[in-house]
């Protein structure tokens, strides 16, 4: 996933965007424990070998050739357990007024963390290469993968906290936000995997140095992608929390 700082990156912009309403039932839930830190949580437990069965959730594997047609077509069909039919799952299931607490929690922390992956690049991908993870690059002169660009060492290199980041990208309009938000869930995987191949085609023999060229061309995106993050997922807690 995104690391840390990705995260934490996407989870304070939404939390810029909330209502009051979602805001107090999403602390209802949540305690002190702030969106931008919730959304680390699914990493987190990774550590845990009773959450093994969580793994799959946090990317989906496409084709190469589809285009939004069919994949539209392909997630009416989908009963994987990947990101797309469990972000749908735990949406659902949040909306219900029977959960238990820890239920909710854990419902929750998955929401964020799923819905800031799937605007990682790498985590809407191929099978064959692990979502970028076997193809090998330097960053700089260090061993690198191109998913692990993605995640960390493109963010790392800004030199920047999160809440730094943050402040330095959190300036979309109100006609930005409102187009994002309005976009189906479907729109937001479409546009991930479009980036991907675009990656893909970019990495053209075995490590390949990347440095500040590729940050140069490429930084753009990367923000687009936490922000776009950051504000849908403040329209999807809306719809959950605040009506």
């Amino acid at each position: 996933a995104w690391g840390p700082t990705g995260h934490r990156i996407a989870g304070q912009i939404a939390e810029s965007y909330l209502t009051a309403k979602a805001k107090t039932n999403i602390q209802k839930i949540l305690g002190n424990e702030s969106i931008a830190m919730a959304g680390n949580w699914a990493d987190f437990i990774k550590s845990d070998t009773n959450y093994n069965y969580l793994s799959p959730w946090h990317y989906i594997n496409l084709a190469d050739s589809l285009n939004y047609s069919q994949l539209k077509t392909y997630f009416t069909n989908d009963t994987n357990a990947d990101a797309y039919t469990k972000l749908n799952f735990l949406i659902k299931e949040l909306k219900s007024k029977n959960l238990s607490k820890k239920t909710k929690l854990m419902d929750l922390r998955l929401l964020i963390h799923i819905e800031e992956d799937i605007h990682q690049p790498m985590h809407v991908s191929r099978e064959e290469d692990q979502g970028g993870n076997k193809i090998k690059v330097l960053w700089f002169n260090t061993p690198s993968n191109l998913h692990r660009v993605w995640d960390e060492d493109l963010i790392q290199y800004q030199q920047l906290s999160y809440t730094e980041y943050t402040n330095a990208i959190n300036h979309t309009t109100s006609s930005q936000r409102i187009a994002w938000q309005r976009d189906p869930i479907s729109k937001w995987f479409f546009e991930s995997h479009q980036i991907c191949l675009q990656l893909y085609k970019e990495i053209n023999q075995p490590d390949q140095k990347l440095g500040y060229r590729y940050n140069f061309d490429h930084i753009a995106t990367l923000n687009q992608q936490l922000a776009k993050a950051g504000v849908r997922l403040a329209g999807l807690l809306n719809q959950i929390f605040g009506s």
